[in-house]
């Protein structure tokens, strides 16, 4: 390649990445997680968080984590992805893209391949969605009760407002899953997963559910969460 030619393309390579810095800096506002990351370890083997940025994901494979599961999926257009995807790459860590949502009910083949996501990924493990609050609360939960083992009763006080949840507004369709759940095993005692596949209907169940606008105007016109 000539001279003048290698020399343009590092200097187009460099003004791409400032533009992903910016996208991510300002457009998917890591300014914000660079202050507070709302990291937490919720067992010994796995963690939660809002999006990583590279020094978080720096930090990540000081502590030794081996994986990290991105609960807000595969996104070419941000920079907050590019630049996760190209640390994970520069410090060994094994990135799984698995979108799940946070305002709709919970779907089921998103629950059942979790539970064999986590039983073949390497550990310790970080999953994250964008502010580290209702996706991952929801994911976090869901991994305690059951992969862990962990009381129902502990496991969805992941769901809570110190992480920057609110069940008032429609995030809050995430805590009347469990609430429709454990009120039909108390009633009736039912495995999990068997609730999930027989019983669960997705459709009549979002139709039971009502949030209230206060909460929608918090957190989907000023907090801006996805």
């Amino acid at each position: 390649m000539h001279k003048d030619a290698a020399k343009a393309l590092v200097v187009e390579t460099k003004r791409a990445l400032f533009g992903r810095y910016v996208n991510s800096l300002f457009k998917d506002h890591a300014f914000i997680r660079m202050a507070y990351k709302n990291m937490f370890q919720i067992s010994p083997k796995m963690w939660r968080s809002s999006q990583p940025t590279p020094a978080h994901v720096a930090a990540a494979a000081k502590m030794g984590i081996k994986t990290i599961i991105n609960l807000r999926g595969r996104r070419d257009d941000c920079g907050s992805y590019y630049l996760e995807k190209r640390a994970c790459e520069k410090y060994g860590i094994t990135l799984v893209d698995f979108p799940v949502n946070s305002r709709d009910a919970p779907k089921k083949e998103k629950m059942l391949e979790a539970r064999e996501i986590w039983s073949r990924i390497e550990y310790p493990a970080l999953m994250h969605c964008k502010a580290g609050s209702d996706r991952v609360g929801f994911m976090s939960a869901l991994y305690l009760y059951v992969h862990e083992g962990v009381p129902i009763e502990q496991a969805v006080k992941q769901l809570h407002w110190r992480f920057g949840h609110l069940k008032q507004a429609k995030t809050g369709i995430l805590d009347h899953f469990w609430e429709t759940y454990r009120a039909h095993d108390k009633a009736t005692p039912t495995e999990f997963f068997e609730w999930v596949e027989k019983h669960y209907d997705p459709v009549a169940f979002k139709a039971g559910f009502m949030a209230q606008w206060w909460a929608n105007v918090l957190t989907d016109r000023i907090i801006r969460r996805e």
